[in-house]
């Protein structure tokens, strides 16, 4: 159980969202109570409200939160203009590994951002549904200038993004860091199968990176 101190307000509302986090993604939106978050944070159920008014402000705020972690997330790892890798390419391959490393940081909030959109109310679900319109538009915007630069062989942009998006998603369902494939690995496999479905031949000048220390 995580225990906090309740004279520490900044410690107490990470605390909550972390704990949230973790009940959410294992026990689902609905099922999990606010008495249930309150003991695993070590506070009264009254102290949450001082943080999240209402049950459903909470789920918002974390959805926001990851949405724009990603979104910046992005920005860091963009190349930069006048770059080698800002190329068509060079964007594609960043975005693919920037995507993987966020989400696999971020698994149980990847799994609360994906599954329970049906608990917002129509006005939050809007402005969650819009953020991801904006990061997904980033990567419209690469696959729509490689294919007008002859780099890439895309037909539909729109549902080429999705697939994408979908498959390199889809890696915190299965990877387990003990297991045959380390993240890099995953990463450059990725990157190639993503290559390879734009129909890039050039896959072997803009492997992603190896990881940072502290990454």
């Amino acid at each position: 159980m995580a225990r906090t101190t309740g004279s520490d307000g900044e410690k107490t509302e990470a605390a909550i969202r972390e704990a949230a986090v973790s009940l959410i993604a294992r026990l689902g939106f609905e099922a999990m109570s606010m008495r249930q978050l309150a003991a695993e944070v070590g506070v009264q159920p009254a102290a949450l409200y001082r943080y999240f008014p209402t049950k459903e402000e909470l789920l918002y705020s974390l959805m926001c939160t990851h949405m724009d972690g990603l979104i910046a997330s992005w920005g860091e790892a963009r190349p930069a203009e006048g770059s080698e890798n800002r190329s068509p390419a060079g964007q594609l391959a960043a975005f693919v590994e920037n995507h993987i490393r966020f989400h696999l940081a971020r698994r149980a909030s990847t799994h609360v951002n994906n599954l329970e959109l049906r608990s917002l109310s129509d006005a939050r679900l809007a402005h969650v549904l819009a953020l991801r319109a904006d990061y997904e538009g980033a990567l419209r915007g690469i696959l729509r200038d490689g294919a007008e630069a002859g780099v890439f062989t895309v037909e539909d942009v729109a549902l080429t993004a999705m697939a994408i998006i979908q498959m390199i998603t889809g890696v915190i369902v299965w990877f387990r860091p003990d297991e045959r494939l380390s993240e890099d690995q995953v990463a450059a496999t990725y990157h190639t199968m993503t290559m390879r479905l734009v129909g890039c031949a050039n896959t072997g000048s803009q492997r992603p990176r190896k990881a940072r220390a502290g990454d």
